[in-house]
């Protein structure tokens, strides 16, 4: 798509000049022939740069610059100058102006100064997006229900320590993006995050890929290759369904943990780096250690500082907040103008167990903006295992746990009523000890 510049001037003949050249340079060229006619035109052009000439009868460039920035608008502007109001053009630079051009014209620096405006622009906005989209990927780990704020307050606690952290969680918990944002909160963040995932591989290439391999180590080995461990120097390795390493490759994994070294396959030379590890696995490991599946001192090992993210059914009341975070991000993904769910919509989101956790809810939202017309997504966008589910009656829970915890709330209210508030009198009524109910009451929000 050509770039949409923006030629401000009250003479013609400067304007026919530029219109020309940045129609040669392969730009698309709109004029104005004063600063009001400029501001009328900024709205519905929305441009990418604007060539803005200082000297005009109506408002002068420094005026129209001004007003631009008054509402809010960053596009850039390069200012026109002739050589005896360069010091206007600076001082219009101070104001925010990008650059300025002397008459006469120099066709080439025009060129330039054009370009470099625009690749700036570019990678500015580049920034902005990436931005974004890591603040948002984050924000996911966030939500109002109290468990995933207390897996929060765990990851945080631990994120600038050495201590490695084993996420337990259900697929689709969103365990890789808790591991990056353990990494984002530590004081690795400007070094390597390195995800492996360590199902579906075999252990001869699964131990390559952690701890890399010589020239000649196997068949097909043809030169020397860098494993993530050594890759990751400095940073975090995150090892994704850690419980599915083969028996053989846990005694190397586990040797490495304990001296922070090993040698790549077909290797001598012990090569010590400095990474932390985050691991995680959707299997219950105290099972399969039992079973003899898993090394127990690994698991002891890995298990330093043990995270559960709890599935979404158990936290139900952050649906509507991801659910919005996902339409806002597929919509501008796709450039269409999703603004709401309709409340019948959102309630059948909220009535729904879903078994594939956030993965699936950030499924059903793109396949709703993908397919849907807008601006609001209704039933008719949902699939139909989630727009035929009942949501609960009035005085209905939608799960067991949820059922669980409203007896609970209501056991601890009526103990708390009856001993008039006083918490220890109420734990005796209750059976139990004071600092349990205390956390009770702070886990249920009882008021």
């Amino acid at each position: 798509m050509l770039n949409k510049i923006l030629i401000v001037d009250d003479e013609p003949f400067n304007l026919d000049l530029l219109e020309q050249e940045l129609a040669d340079k392969g730009y698309a060229a709109e004029r104005a022939i004063n600063g009001t006619q400029a501001l009328q035109k900024i709205d519905s052009l929305h441009p990418d740069l604007i060539l803005l000439d200082y000297q005009m009868p109506d408002m002068n460039g420094l005026e129209v610059l001004k007003e631009i920035r008054r509402r809010g608008n960053d596009v850039p502007v390069v200012m026109i100058t002739a050589y005896g109001t360069i010091e206007r053009a600076v001082q219009a630079m101070k104001e925010g102006a990008y650059d300025f051009i002397t008459k006469p014209f120099d066709p080439d620096h025009i060129a330039l100064v054009v370009r470099k405006a625009l690749e700036r622009e570019r990678l500015k906005r580049g920034v902005e997006i990436l931005a974004e989209e890591v603040e948002g990927r984050y924000r996911l780990v966030v939500g109002k229900s109290v468990k995933m704020n207390q897996a929060v307050e765990t990851a945080k606690k631990a994120a600038n320590s050495k201590a490695t952290v084993l996420l337990l969680g259900e697929s689709g918990t969103g365990k890789e993006i808790f591991a990056r944002a353990i990494h984002a909160w530590s004081e690795r963040k400007s070094e390597p995050f390195v995800a492996v995932n360590c199902v579906g591989l075999s252990k001869e290439l699964l131990e390559s890929e952690l701890f890399g391999h010589e020239k000649g180590a196997f068949t097909g080995a043809h030169q020397l290759k860098k494993g993530k461990m050594e890759l990751a120097h400095g940073g975090t390795v995150f090892l994704d369904e850690a419980g599915d390493i083969s028996q053989e490759l846990q005694t190397k994994l586990l040797r490495f943990l304990q001296e922070r070294e090993f040698e790549r396959v077909g290797g001598t030379k012990p090569i010590r780096v400095d990474v932390r590890i985050i691991a995680a696995t959707n299997r219950d490991l105290d099972a399969w250690v039992r079973e003899g599946h898993f090394r127990e001192d690994l698991y002891h090992r890995l298990n330093v500082i043990p995270i559960g993210l709890p599935p979404l059914r158990e936290r139900r009341e952050d649906v509507p907040d991801l659910a919005h975070y996902f339409l806002r991000r597929f919509s501008k993904e796709t450039k269409k103008n999703f603004t709401e769910i309709k409340e019948e919509a959102l309630e059948k989101l909220l009535a729904y167990d879903w078994p594939g956790n956030v993965r699936e809810l950030a499924n059903v939202m793109e396949r709703a903006v993908v397919l849907g017309e807008g601006p609001r997504i209704d039933l008719a966008d949902l699939p139909a295992r989630i727009a035929l589910v009942r949501p609960p009656l009035p005085g209905e829970r939608a799960s067991y746990r949820e059922a669980v915890d409203a007896y609970r709330r209501e056991l601890i209210v009526k103990a708390l009523k009856q001993a008039e508030g006083n918490h220890a009198a109420a734990a005796k009524l209750l059976g139990l000890h004071r600092t349990h109910l205390f956390r009770l009451v702070k886990a249920l929000r009882i008021g």
